[in-house]
């Protein structure tokens, strides 16, 4: 499946740091009656997920609630404890976004979004996207054609589209 517009996001369960570790998330809790933004990087602390990708999230978050967004949902293909540490460090935490691993890519895959550069050293990644979802179903969907950039995926490119 490739993801597009009008597609209903397949059931998924994330993971994110709770007061007690570890946790479990339903991607459907997240979604389900809501107005969400999900933005997708291909690795945690890596060049542009972390200097252009989520300062962009962090930039537009007010103009985002004010358009009635509820939640930004940053998913990469990384553990809880990387996803908590690259919140803190970046600041998204901070600004309040919501940092989301997706361990075994099982999400990324369901929506057609994996890619591997094993030059890299990246392996079942996902590619660079950013999506509006409404009570789980995809309004706007921006993929970005080379992991490398951060035009249409970035914040301001989502912002422009809503």
């Amino acid at each position: 499946m490739t993801l597009k517009v009008g597609d209903k996001l397949p059931e998924a369960t994330l993971v994110g740091m709770g007061p007690k570790g570890p946790a479990p998330v339903a991607l459907s809790d997240k979604l389900n009656g809501r107005k969400v933004v999900i933005f997708a990087v291909p690795g945690a602390f890596t060049s542009v997920c972390s200097t252009a990708h989520v300062p962009s999230f962090i930039r537009t978050k007010g103009d985002f609630d004010a358009k009635g967004v509820d939640e930004i949902i940053c998913v990469s293909v990384n553990d809880p404890f990387v996803m908590d540490a690259w919140g803190e460090s970046t600041g998204a935490t901070a600004a309040g976004l919501t940092m989301l691993g997706d361990p075994q890519s099982e999400f990324t895959k369901a929506i057609g979004m994996d890619f591997t550069a094993p030059p890299a050293g990246l392996i079942a990644r996902s590619k660079r996207y950013a999506m509006l979802v409404e009570d789980g179903v995809v309004s706007v969907f921006n993929a970005e054609e080379n992991p490398g950039m951060c035009e249409v995926s970035a914040g301001e490119g989502l912002l422009a589209e809503i």
